[in-house]
């Protein structure tokens, strides 16, 4: 891969790590917020709600009316409002004001993916595009891993402000890497929104929405408590938990391109097992969890499995966007944040009424139907070659 490419690349993931710290820190400065704002706990979890719901329900409408625009500059003026926004929290003390940045950069979220992985397979050639796309993804896992905990670390040592002073840097740093190292991209035909919305005439698209739907639910069933279960069920100390969760997002670094090279060797197969293989690592965490040596490489395996499933469904849904890849890759975004949805709230549900230790049959309640929809869609592509699109 040339240099300039990886350049590309590179700043495209310190972007995705810039927003993804930017939804996530809220959830790691809880106490910070709850003492300098005198808010409650749930105050300071709508803020995290409202945003996952503000994507979902506006992300792919949004990206079909910015789909006429020059791309770079999207992404440069998305940029600007997340570096507006984490200055806007750094400076203020007032929740409303903090809700109403929460739920402007929110409105862009979905843009920016799904302008980005575009950006990230048209940057290289066609055998290539899932191991580019895969270097974008891994900002979300090191988002995931360090910038929620960076964060939280930056408020203790220092005050609440310098840790969305972070996240400012994060935004101004990565539109520098935008500016300089992604060419111009201007839509020389842009589509009509109507042309745009004709892949959702296509059935396979629906049975791939569905299957990102689910698999999200699989991945976040049990991600979303996977701290109360390493606590109660292994019986880890609480900075043995912190460990292992870190652990747990470098596995997920890795697995995101163990499972791009397995999707440039064969989609089909890829897409097929990986639900499978998540009932089978919830199965053997239900059977090993108690075993504390066992539940340590359990973490790895399952920290492969949870962030791959992102490149694998994004993969699957993107094979049927036809000319539309951007308004496609919103859908992923805003049903993939429906999906997390649905698992946390599944997940909660079976350990209000089974205990945690029952997490892992939430999982594997998402992850069968998962399964089923790819095999359905396979059946009806049988003739169709496997191609990553690209666009032009």
């Amino acid at each position: 891969m040339q240099n300039k490419t990886m350049l590309i690349l590179m700043s495209l993931s310190l972007a995705v790590f810039g927003v993804i710290t930017t939804e996530v820190a809220v959830i790691g400065l809880l106490p910070q917020l709850t003492a300098q704002l005198h808010i409650s706990a749930p105050q300071v979890g709508f803020l995290v709600s409202i945003y996952a719901v503000v994507v979902a329900v506006t992300g792919p409408a949004i990206t079909l009316l910015l789909g006429r625009y020059n791309r770079k500059t999207v992404l440069l003026v998305i940029m600007t409002i997340f570096a507006v926004s984490n200055t806007a929290y750094a400076i203020t003390h007032q929740y409303n004001v903090i809700l109403f940045f929460r739920m402007l950069p929110a409105l862009t979220h979905a843009v920016f993916f799904a302008i980005a992985l575009v950006v990230a397979a048209n940057s290289v050639p066609a055998a290539r595009s899932a191991h580019a796309v895969a270097i974008v993804f891994s900002g979300v896992a090191v988002g995931m891993v360090l910038g929620m905990p960076l964060s939280a670390f930056i408020a203790e040592i220092f005050t609440l402000s310098a840790a969305f002073w972070f996240g400012t840097l994060t935004s101004v740093v990565a539109f520098a890497g935008i500016a300089l190292f992604v060419p111009s991209l201007p839509v020389t035909k842009p589509l009509k929104i109507r042309d745009q919305l004709i892949i959702l005439q296509n059935k396979d698209v629906w049975l791939s929405i569905a299957a990102v739907t689910l698999i999200f639910s699989a991945m976040f069933a049990g991600f979303s408590y996977i701290a109360d279960y390493l606590v109660t069920i292994g019986h880890f100390p609480n900075n043995i938990t912190s460990g292992l969760l870190v652990i747990f997002g470098i596995s997920g670094y890795v697995g995101n391109f163990i499972f791009s090279r397995c999707l440039q060797k064969n989609v089909i197969k890829t897409t097929l097992l990986y639900p499978l293989l998540f009932v089978l690592i919830y199965l053997a965490v239900w059977l090993g969890g108690s075993s504390q040596w066992l539940m340590i490489l359990l973490v790895v395996f399952w920290g492969i499995l949870h962030t791959s499933g992102l490149i694998v469904s994004q993969t699957w849904l993107l094979r049927d966007a036809g000319s539309a890849p951007e308004f496609a890759n919103s859908l992923y975004i805003a049903f993939s944040n429906l999906g997390i949805t649905l698992g946390a709230m599944a997940g909660g549900w079976v350990i209000r009424h089974y205990g945690v230790h029952a997490i892992v049959w939430a999982g594997i309640a998402f992850a069968l139907p998962a399964f089923i929809t790819v095999y359905l869609k396979v059946r009806r592509q049988m003739a169709s070659p496997v191609l990553i699109y690209r666009a032009d």
